[in-house]
């Protein structure tokens, strides 16, 4: 079990070192947007090979699949919704959008986007007695983009260096948690179980895509963003034909 803590760390661990690579060099709003669309791709590889693939040959049937995605995108919707409502509607603003916003809404905001990945890290643990190093790379690549647009904004916003860097290293360890309870909670349910779960990550993740990451990355690369996300989307399905 301490193993499933670990790694889900590791994974998370990327919001640190993106963290300190803001913050210690000036990054353009552009390369930031580039990087944005290269860990979008990322991700949407594992949602669809390592999440929505993995869940559809575990599952006998494909209710819990499809349930698992509107599930997870309807969940996702409606915290992401009340948090924006309190202020964390700009957690990955790299302009400093987070100025006008709730410290603690763009903390929780920054929670809920990594929640499920990190769950779903400790629950392949269980199925394959290892984690999916494709998945981890995934989630791992797509947390410094992240990571380095929030921070980019949040030093913008006026927040404290030691301030950034602590909420970063407890989110990780939010993530280790996660992942951790990835692991736990579902050592002894049924595959239909497994596959929703799996399904109810990739729906979150894909509507924390298309409501936060994509859009930024959009907004500051313009059409670069769409072969950056190509670029990261060939890159992750190779380490899945390699893994």
């Amino acid at each position: 079990m301490a193993g499933a803590f670990g790694w889900g760390f590791l994974a998370a661990s990327s919001l640190v070192i993106g963290a300190l690579v803001a913050l210690r060099f000036k990054i353009s709003r552009r390369v930031i947007g580039l990087i944005m669309a290269f860990g979008s791709g990322v991700l949407i590889s594992a949602v669809a090979f390592d999440l929505v693939e993995e869940a559809a040959n575990t599952s006998t049937g494909h209710g819990a699949v499809i349930g698992g995605l509107f599930v997870g995108c309807g969940v996702f919707f409606g915290g992401d919704w009340l948090i924006d409502r309190a202020g964390g509607s700009q957690r990955k603003d790299a302009d400093g959008g987070q100025e006008s916003g709730s410290p603690l809404a763009i903390v929780l905001g920054t929670v809920l986007d990594g929640i499920p990945e990190s769950m779903v890290i400790g629950l392949t643990i269980f199925q394959g007695g290892a984690v999916g190093v494709a998945y981890l790379t995934a989630v791992f690549i797509s947390n410094l983009p992240a990571a380095i647009a929030s921070t980019s904004g949040l030093v913008s916003s006026g927040w404290q260096t030691s301030r950034i860097v602590w909420m970063w290293i407890a989110i990780a360890v939010v993530s280790g948690i996660a992942s951790l309870a990835g692991y736990g909670l579902f050592q002894h349910a049924a595959p239909g179980v497994v596959a929703f779960v799996l399904t109810f990550a990739a729906g979150a993740i894909l509507t924390m895509l298309a409501d936060t990451m994509m859009p930024e990355a959009f907004e500051q690369a313009s059409k670069w963003a769409g072969v950056l996300t190509t670029l990261g989307f060939a890159v992750a399905f190779t380490i899945h034909l390699l893994d």
